[in-house]
């Protein structure tokens, strides 16, 4: 059986193509063997992507499955759905489960059940130290010989400096990414939000930017030392941008991400210290931050967005700022923010979309993923840019809810997602549609006979 993708605008970043053309895949195979204009091919299973565009699969960096050990938030099967929805065919999964992801075996749990499940290619990436404690390195080399390609503390910073520098030397030796979550601890003092007016007319403490910005400072110098590569998660001052272009100039290799909260939202949109969704980690921060993250990934300073998909249950999330946990989910969102936000607003182009949710990221973790060139695995997503829907609870596959967005109008929605080959999710709207056609189909049927 071959699968045929009809009519759509191919937007690949890989050889620059821009064209309307079919992509005919081999579903033994996986992978793409022909893409032209009118491919007729018998026995084909069709998806019409006319007047939509079809993109290489998206490549999240950054998320949270919570599996194994905090399965009441979400877990592999559910964010895996999650996932297909939001058009990513290959996610990064943070360590900071329960256990930690510290050694080879738990790092083979994840694997191993993720590919059961075959909704998205999940990577886990493996904690820097041994229960994220920032005492001692974790069993990096295990690992990375089961496989694993990136690194991280996401949750928190490696305080200790010279730990953190063993690790990156292990990195550039064992050719790993470094997923860099920036934040000084001693320096967070009980803030739950950006230090602006917010949390001056809240009454409530403030994170400032220097909590983030002083190790991003850090973490490049380290980078610079030891050769690591080094990836700059959820950056959200204007501080990180220009030290990430200053980074580049002098030939560091490093890179940063943006969520689409943070270019989304800033402090001024939170309603009230009560409404948790909010609350995350880096915080929303002041308009001209968010301006400055905004310019960054037009200039192409900042290579990639990425989630940070953080499910929390209904209950902790009812909690107000003080209380309540970090953390919102993104998964299902992310590529109609970007569009909305971004592509509408006029900072990047379909094609740069494409860079930044699917080429970039590939290249920063080293995968050969992102391009939809013939003789490629199928990983690619089909995507209506003139669909307008509401978000609603509804929306979300994962087992979390925890938005922000619940009632935003949002324009550009995933209609298909494919996976090596596989349809891992199409627009309910199109299942509901041939339901009803195969109803009348049966009645007519029924009163022809009679």
């Amino acid at each position: 059986m071959s699968l045929l993708i009809k009519g759509g605008r191919v937007l690949n970043p890989a050889t620059n193509t821009d064209d309307v053309l079919d992509v005919l895949i081999d579903t033994e195979t996986k992978k793409i063997v022909k893409m032209e204009k009118d491919i007729t091919e018998e026995n084909a299973r069709i998806l019409d992507a006319t007047d939509k565009f079809v993109f290489p699969g998206f490549i999240d960096l950054h998320v949270h499955f919570r599996d194994p050990g905090q399965t009441h938030k979400g877990d592999i099967s559910t964010e895996s759905h999650a996932a297909a929805k939001g058009g990513f065919t290959t996610v990064c999964t943070m360590p900071n489960t329960t256990p930690v992801i510290d050694n080879k075996e738990q790092y083979i749990y994840v694997r191993d059940k993720a590919r059961g499940i075959g909704l998205c290619n999940v990577l886990q990436v493996g904690a820097i130290t041994k229960g994220m404690e920032g005492k001692e390195l974790s069993d990096i080399y295990g690992m990375a010989d089961e496989g694993m390609i990136s690194i991280s503390e996401d949750g928190k910073s490696v305080m200790d400096s010279g730990l953190l520098r063993d690790a990156m030397k292990i990195a550039k030796e064992k050719n790993l990414s470094v997923l860099s979550h920036c934040e000084d601890i001693n320096l967070v003092q009980g803030g739950v939000m950006n230090a602006g007016k917010k949390a001056r007319e809240f009454g409530v403490n403030g994170i400032t930017n220097a909590v983030e910005n002083v190790i991003e400072a850090r973490d490049i110098m380290l980078a610079e030392e030891t050769g690591a590569k080094l990836h700059l998660c959820h950056c959200s001052t204007k501080e990180s941008v220009e030290m990430i272009r200053e980074a580049k100039k002098r030939g560091i290799r490093v890179s940063g991400e943006v969520c689409p909260h943070h270019f989304a939202l800033c402090e001024d949109d939170i309603p009230s210290k009560e409404d948790a969704n909010f609350k995350m980690n880096p915080p929303l921060r002041s308009k001209e931050d968010v301006e400055a993250l905004k310019k960054g990934l037009k200039e192409g300073v900042l290579e990639v967005i990425s989630t940070d998909h953080a499910p929390h249950s209904a209950e902790e999330k009812s909690k107000d700022f003080t209380k309540a946990p970090f953390g919102i989910v993104g998964l299902e969102t992310a590529a109609s923010l970007t569009y909305s936000e971004l592509v509408l607003g006029g900072y990047l182009t379909p094609m740069q979309m494409a860079e930044k949710m699917s080429y970039n990221p590939a290249k920063v973790i080293g995968i050969d993923k992102g391009d939809i060139s013939v003789g490629k695995i199928a990983d690619l997503v089909i995507f209506d840019s003139d669909k307008e829907y509401e978000v609603t609870e509804k929306e979300f596959a994962g087992k979390s809810k925890n938005s922000p967005f619940i009632g935003w109008t949002l324009t550009g929605k995933v209609c298909a997602t494919v996976m090596g080959g596989k349809i891992t999710y199409e627009l309910r709207e199109k299942e509901e549609a041939k339901g009803i056609k195969k109803v009348i189909q049966n009645i007519v049927d029924k009163f022809s006979k009679s």
